[in-house]
């Protein structure tokens, strides 16, 4: 997304649709006023894939590794976030999805596993974006772990940057092997859910992945008129 356009993978909304959801697409809002009418609309946000978050947004200077940044972008989907977590509608985050979530709620990124963490695995595959590529591990005691049923979950991955210190009202419940945090999720009865690999281009190809999709849109219908 630049500031003349929004650009938005076909697969995100087939598989909020396949999961029995109606996707909606969000323009970049500006007003609180029209942030306020979008979260009484909406039952639950996904926050999907993208560019770097600007790092001003968790009190650090841009290093060279850095990539490209959307300011509006950023602004809009932090001021979401904050929104849906106070009125306590489900949020899910994929890729910089789950960055984002951390960022609003309060944590840190590293802007560039490669150069600040150093022994890292391949989180840039250059296999399809369906084909797993490494695995991450679930904590059991976890929403992730009841959604996909399994410890150990292969999964694809395109990313750069990564959850650094995790909010305060988050908890990891994912790492790959090397260390870096694959997902987060509230540590209260919220359905707050971060995922750091692409399920929505695995989804129609490994059930586990689609559980995600289903059991965000069902969470919706459960909690998202409770705000």
């Amino acid at each position: 997304m630049d500031e003349e356009s929004i650009r938005l993978n076909t697969s995100y909304f087939r598989a909020i649709e396949e999961a029995g959801g109606l996707p909606i697409l969000v323009p970049t809002l500006q007003t609180p006023e029209s942030l306020s009418q979008l979260s009484e609309l909406l039952d639950g946000i996904l926050f999907s894939g993208g560019v770097d978050i600007d790092p001003k947004h968790y009190n650090e200077e841009p290093l060279p590794s850095l990539g490209q940044i959307t300011p509006d972008r950023d602004e809009l989907e932090i001021s979401l976030c904050r929104i849906f977590y106070e009125k306590n509608k489900p949020i899910f985050g994929i890729c910089r999805g789950v960055q984002l979530i951390n960022v609003a709620l309060g944590g840190t990124l590293y802007q560039d596993i490669k150069t600040q963490l150093g022994n890292v695995l391949k989180h840039q595959q250059d296999a399809p974006a369906h084909a797993p590529t490494h695995r991450v591990f679930i904590e059991k005691d976890s929403i992730l772990f009841s959604i996909v049923r399994t410890e150990i979950l292969p999964v694809n991955s395109f990313h750069h940057q990564a959850v650094k210190d995790v909010a305060p009202v988050l908890r990891i419940t994912a790492r790959a092997s090397d260390g870096v945090i694959e997902a987060v999720e509230s540590n209260d009865d919220r359905f707050v859910l971060g995922v750091q690999w692409h399920p929505e281009r695995m989804f129609n190809r490994y059930r586990e992945h689609f559980e995600l999709f289903r059991r965000f849109v069902e969470e919706c219908a459960k909690r998202g008129k409770r705000g």
